[in-house]
């Protein structure tokens, strides 16, 4: 069933906190697939990076658009023990999940071994498991088009980690919004 923003939010909300499981969030966006011109006024692009676009945001999730240009990739990444959801509703996405298989927190060093990948496009929904939660997200420019990808995160948080496979190390990184409710952020030139 194709919905509003306002209607996936408003479905979103009504999840109780004991239901508001991975599957059960998981199932929701299957089920409920957004209207891409309910979500249109969200997109902001850069050509430098991709941009993180606020729709939603209360203490127990928040809802993001994130607009990819051809060939633009996050960093490999994890979601700071929250859980996280996706569905692509333009373009298409592939996904790619890591394990860390030698770790020194003290020493910031961190080797990881590339798990399961997975390509997402026409609304297609998957959820990070918080087992195995360090990923990266490309939109390969074999894709040839821009993406929009819808995130919730749950709970909302403002940093991760972030790993480097080239020196195998890792850093906290502060995560930053490109627009708040189809507005851009002060400072924000694209």
């Amino acid at each position: 069933m194709m919905v509003s923003v306002e209607k996936l939010v408003e479905g979103l909300r009504s999840i109780s906190d004991k239901e508001f499981t991975c599957d059960n969030v998981y199932q929701f966006l299957g089920e409920n697939q957004v209207e891409v011109g309910t979500i249109s006024r969200y997109f902001f692009w850069s050509e430098r990076c991709y941009t993180r676009n606020l729709i939603y945001k209360d203490a127990r999730f928040e809802l993001m658009a994130i607009c990819w240009e051809k060939g633009q990739v996050s960093r490999v990444h994890n979601h700071s023990e929250q859980k996280c959801w996706m569905t692509v509703p333009v373009g298409k996405l592939r996904g790619q999940n890591f394990r860390a298989v030698e770790i020194d927190e003290e020493k910031g060093f961190c080797r990881l071994e590339e798990t399961d990948r997975f390509d997402l496009s026409e609304c297609l929904a998957a959820k990070v498991e918080l087992e195995e939660p360090i990923h990266q997200v490309l939109n390969l420019p074999e894709f040839d088009e821009r993406a929009v990808s819808l995130h919730i995160y749950s709970k909302p948080y403002d940093k991760c980690l972030s790993y480097c496979r080239d020196t195998d190390t890792f850093k906290e990184v502060p995560l930053f919004y490109t627009s708040i409710g189809g507005k851009l952020c002060d400072g924000i030139t694209l």
